[in-house]
C-alpha cells in the first residue's frame, strides 16, 4: 500500500488515459516507458528477506520501434539484460523496461584501460564523475541496496544515453560524411523526459547531467531519510531550523538522494517534505501532491455487507475455536483497521493502542447505561508485517504462535498484550474492544483472511491512521476508494485536502482529522477514540448517515485523483502548458 510502485503505476496508468482522450492537446502525444528493475529467479532481489520475483505474465511482448531496438541492442553488446513488455489503455502502449542488474559482478568490461567487472566500472566512474566513494558505502549494512540501485540508475542512463544519440550511431555507418549528415537529417530527433522517484534513480539524473545528455529530468521525494530517521521529532527539527541528523541515517542512500539536486526541478509530495528537503539538503522544492489511482468499479452496498459479513464471520468463528467462552454473534462483531509499513512509533501505534484502551471504557459506559447492545464487540486489524509469511496455521491471525512474529511485530503484539488488548478477552466480556496484530501482506491466499487489500478495506467499518510522521497517507485515500470511511492525523499530507470538499453529513464528515500537532498526548488519544466511537455508533445506529459518510470518503478519493498531478508533471517535463 502506497509503494512506490504503485504510484509509478498510476501515474503512467493516468498519462495513457489522458492520451488517450485527447486530453493533452498535442500534435503528437509522447510514448510512455516505465523503467525499473527484473528480479528474474529467487535470490535476485538485492533484498534478500522480501525475495520478490518479477512476474510479467499478464503483459504482451512490447512491440519495439527501429530507435528502442537498436538501443536494447547496443545495451546487451556491453552485458546489459533488458526485458521489455508493454500494456494497452485503451489504444495508448505502456512500454515497460526492465532491467536485469544482479550479473553485473560477472560481467567483464573496461573502463580506462584496465579490464574490470561492469559495477566495479560503474563505481569507478560514479567516483570520478560525482565523488561517490563506493567501496566505503557498499561495505556499510546496506550495501546491497546502495549497490543495487547504483547499478539501476547506470543501466537506465545508458539506456537514455544511447537512445537520444541514435542519430549519431546510425550516421556512423556512412563513410562520405555528406551522406551521413544526410542520413542523420531524415531521423526523426529522440527526445527524453525522465521523472525518477525517489533516491533509487537519483544517480541517473546526475549521470546524465555530468556527461552531458540534455534531457528534461524532475526528482520527486516521498520523504527524505533524515526526515523518516526523525519520524515524529521531524516537525520539531522544522520549527527549530535543526539541521543535524539522527544516528543511523545511511550515508550511502541518504548521499544518492542528496543527487537530487541535479534534477531540472525537484518535487516534494506534501509541504512537510518540502520543508524537509531544504532543511536537510537545502534544496528547494515544489510541491505536487500525490494522488490516487480510481478504476471504473463502483462497489455496490450489497457487496460491502458481503464483505463485511465475511470478516465478521471469520472472526466469531475463529475467536469462538481457539478462545475459551461463548461464541460471539457474528452481527455483533464491528471490524476496523489500521495498515502501514512495520514502523511502529511513526505510523503511531502507541497512539492507536491508548485510544482503543479508553474506546473500550467508553464502549463499557454505553453498556452499562443501556445505550450500546452488551454483545457488541470491535475489533481492530493492526496490518503490518515485515515481509510475506508462508505456511501459517489454520485460525491465522487468532491462531498465531509467537515463532512467527519477526523483528518489529514481536514489540507491536507484546504492546496490545500489554494493555489487555489481545482478543481472548472479548468472548466473556472483559474488553470489548481488541486489537489483532495481522503480520502477514494481504492477499486472496494470505492464510488468514484471505483477502486482497481492497476486499479487506471494503469490508471493515473504518479505517484509522493515527501516523507521527506521514508525508502524504495514501491509505487513507485507498480507504475512501472502497466506500470506507476513516480517521487520519492532522501530521498526514492530505489532511489540509478536507477543507476543499463540501460536507454530505452536517458536522463530522466521512473523514475525521484528529489534531496531533498542538494537541497534548492525552487530547489526541481522547481525539482517536472519540473518532471511532463515532463511525462505529453511526453505523449501529443510522444507516443512512453511515452510507453518506461511506460516500464522502470516497468523493474525497475521486477529488484527490492523479490527474491534477500527471498534468503538473507533464508541464515539468515537457516543458510546455496544456491548454
Amino acid at each position: 500500500m502506497g509503494g512506490i510502485w504503485n504510484v509509478i503505476d498510476a501515474e503512467s496508468h493516468t498519462l495513457a488515459s489522458m492520451i488517450d482522450s485527447n486530453d493533452l492537446e498535442e500534435d503528437e502525444n509522447p510514448g510512455i516507458l516505465v523503467a525499473g528493475p527484473y528480479y528474474g529467479h529467487s535470490g535476485a532481489d538485492w533484498n534478500k528477506g522480501l525475495n520478490r520475483i518479477t512476474d510479467v505474465s499478464g503483459f504482451e511482448e512490447m512491440e519495439l520501434g527501429d530507435e528502442i531496438k537498436e538501443t536494447i541492442e547496443s545495451l546487451q553488446e556491453y552485458g546489459i539484460d533488458v526485458i521489455t513488455v508493454e500494456k494497452r489503455i485503451k489504444n495508448t502502449k505502456i512500454g515497460y523496461l526492465l532491467f536485469k542488474t544482479d550479473n553485473f559482478c560477472r560481467i567483464n568490461t573496461v573502463y580506462k584501460g584496465t579490464e574490470m567487472s561492469l559495477d566495479n566500472k560503474i563505481k569507478a566512474e560514479a567516483f570520478d564523475l560525482i565523488g561517490l566513494d563506493s567501496l566505503k558505502y557498499e561495505s556499510l549494512s546496506n550495501g546491497q541496496e546502495y549497490t543495487h540501485y547504483l547499478n539501476l540508475s547506470y543501466a537506465i542512463s545508458e539506456f537514455v544515453r544511447i537512445f537520444v544519440n541514435i542519430k549519431e550511431k546510425y550516421s556512423k555507418e556512412y563513410h562520405d560524411q555528406a551522406i551521413a549528415e544526410f542520413a542523420a537529417s531524415l531521423m526523426p530527433t529522440m527526445n527524453i523526459s525522465l521523472h525518477c522517484h525517489e533516491f533509487g534513480l537519483f544517480y541517473a539524473i546526475a549521470r546524465l547531467k555530468k556527461i552531458g545528455i540534455a534531457v528534461n529530468t524532475v526528482a520527486t521525494l516521498h520523504a527524505t531519510l533524515p526526515g523518516r530517521g526523525a519520524g515524529y521529532r521531524s516537525i520539531q527539527k522544522i520549527r527549530d531550523n535543526d539541521t543535524t541528523w539522527i544516528e543511523g541515517i545511511p550515508e550511502n542512500t541518504a548521499t544518492l538522494e542528496s543527487l537530487s539536486k541535479y534534477a531540472d526541478v525537484v518535487t516534494a509530495v506534501g509541504d512537510s517534505t518540502r520543508k524537509e528537503i531544504k532543511l536537510f539538503y537545502g534544496i528547494t522544492s515544489i510541491v505536487v501532491r500525490n494522488g490516487i489511482y480510481l478504476d471504473e468499479k463502483d462497489i455496490k452496498w450489497n457487496d460491502k455487507i458481503r464483505l463485511q459479513e465475511n470478516i465478521q464471520n471469520f472472526l466469531s468463528e475463529t475467536i469462538y475455536k481457539y478462545m475459551d467462552g461463548k461464541q460471539i454473534p457474528y452481527k455483533k462483531i464491528i471490524p476496523i483497521f489500521s495498515i502501514s509499513r512495520i514502523e511502529i512509533e511513526n505510523k503511531g501505534y502507541p497512539d492507536l493502542l491508548d485510544s482503543l484502551v479508553l474506546l473500550d471504557r467508553i464502549i463499557k459506559i454505553g453498556v452499562r447505561t443501556g445505550r450500546i447492545d452488551e454483545d457488541i464487540r470491535i475489533v481492530c486489524f493492526v496490518v503490518c508485517a515485515h515481509g510475506p509469511k508462508y505456511n501459517l496455521p489454520e485460525g491465522f491471525p487468532i491462531n498465531m504462535q509467537k515463532e512467527i512474529l519477526a523483528g518489529e511485530e514481536n514489540r507491536l503484539q507484546k504492546m496490545i498484550e500489554e494493555r489487555g488488548l489481545q482478543c481472548s478477552s472479548l468472548p466473556g466480556g472483559t474488553r470489548h474492544v481488541s486489537a489483532i496484530l495481522y503480520p502477514q501482506w494481504l492477499s486472496e491466499n494470505d492464510g488468514g483472511l484471505n483477502m486482497n487489500t481492497s476486499n479487506f478495506m471494503t469490508g471493515c467499518i473504518a479505517g484509522i491512521f493515527p501516523s507521527r510522521y506521514e508525508p502524504f497517507l495514501l491509505t487513507g485515500l485507498e480507504a475512501g476508494k472502497e466506500y470506507t470511511p476513516s480517521i487520519v492525523s492532522k501530521i498526514c499530507g492530505f489532511s489540509d485536502a478536507l477543507n476543499t470538499i463540501e460536507s454530505l453529513v452536517p458536522g463530522i464528515g466521512g473523514v475525521i482529522v484528529v489534531d496531533n500537532i498542538d494537541l497534548s498526548y492525552n487530547e489526541t488519544i481522547i481525539d482517536y477514540a472519540l473518532a471511532i466511537n463515532y463511525l462505529v455508533t453511526t453505523y449501529m445506529e443510522d444507516k443512512v448517515k453511515y452510507k453518506l459518510l461511506c460516500q464522502e470518503a470516497n468523493l474525497l478519493a475521486k477529488k484527490m485523483n492523479w490527474e491534477g498531478p500527471v498534468k503538473e508533471y507533464y508541464e515539468l517535463l515537457m516543458g510546455t502548458k496544456i491548454k
